[in-house]
C-alpha cells in the first residue's frame, strides 16, 4: 500500500496500477487518488512474488491494509485460492470491488474495516499467506502481526510480507518468525518472513 517514494501514474484524479503475472498480466486498473494510496511499486512486487512462487497457488491471502489492492490482486492473478482484504477507506474498498468485478473475480472478499480492531474481534480463520504494508508513522505493523500471531489468523508455516519505514527485524515482530528475505527501495523496508 506505501511507498512514499513511488509516483504512480495518474490519470484524471485516479492512479494507475499494472498486474504483473498470473491469469490477468499486464491488465491495467485505477485506483482513487488519495493519502496513502500507492500500490507497492512493480519492481517490489515482481521481487516479491519470486520469493512466494511456490507459495501462492491455492494460498489463502489476506490482506489487512489493502489500499489500492495490488498485492492482494497479483496474489489472486497467480492463483490463489481465496482472499479478504481490509481497508477503512471506503473509496478504496469500492474502486477494488469494481476491479475484482471488472477482472470476473469471485474468490476475493472485501470489507471496509479498521484491520487493528477486526482482527482482535472477528473469529480468526488461518490464513498462509499474509500482506502487512500499513500506512507508515502509525505504529500499526507491530501491533498487527501481534494480532496475527495471538489470535490464530496464521496458519503453521504460513507467509507474511511486511513494508515498513524502519527496518522489519528491528520493529519488535513475533519471535516465532523467522526473517526469509529483506530488502530496502528507496526509503521503504520490504521483507519475507515465515513463521515458524
Amino acid at each position: 500500500m506505501a511507498n512514499p517514494s513511488a509516483k504512480p501514474v495518474k490519470h484524471n484524479g485516479q492512479g494507475q496500477l499494472r498486474i504483473i503475472g498470473g491469469q490477468w498480466r499486464s491488465r491495467k486498473l485505477s485506483f482513487p487518488d488519495g493519502p496513502g494510496l500507492r500500490p507497492t511499486p512493480d519492481r517490489v512486487r515482481e521481487t516479491l512474488f519470486n520469493w512466494l512462487a511456490p507459495h501462492v497457488e491455492g494460498a489463502k491471502v489476506l490482506d489487512p491494509f489493502c489500499g489500492s489492492g495490488a498485492l492482494y490482486l497479483e496474489a489472486l492473478s497467480r492463483g490463489a485460492s481465496m482472499g479478504l482484504a481490509l481497508d477503512s477507506n471506503a473509496q478504496a474498498i469500492a474502486s477494488l470491488r469494481s476491479n475484482l468485478d471488472l477482472l470476473k473475480c469471485g474468490t476475493g472478499q472485501l470489507l471496509q474495516s479498521d484491520a487493528l480492531r477486526y482482527l482482535e474481534t472477528q473469529a480468526a480463520s488461518a490464513f498462509n499467506l499474509v500482506f502487512l504494508d500499513p500506512p507508515f508513522h502509525q505504529n500499526l505493523l507491530a501491533p498487527a502481526c501481534e494480532l496475527l500471531e495471538s489470535r490464530g489468523w496464521l496458519s503453521e508455516g504460513a507467509w507474511v510480507y511486511t513494508e515498513s519505514e524502519t527496518p522489519p527485524s528491528a520493529s519488535g515482530l513475533p519471535q516465532n518468525w523467522r526473517l526469509h528475505r529483506e530488502k530496502k527501495a528507496g526509503q521503504v523496508y520490504y521483507a519475507l518472513w515465515q513463521r515458524g
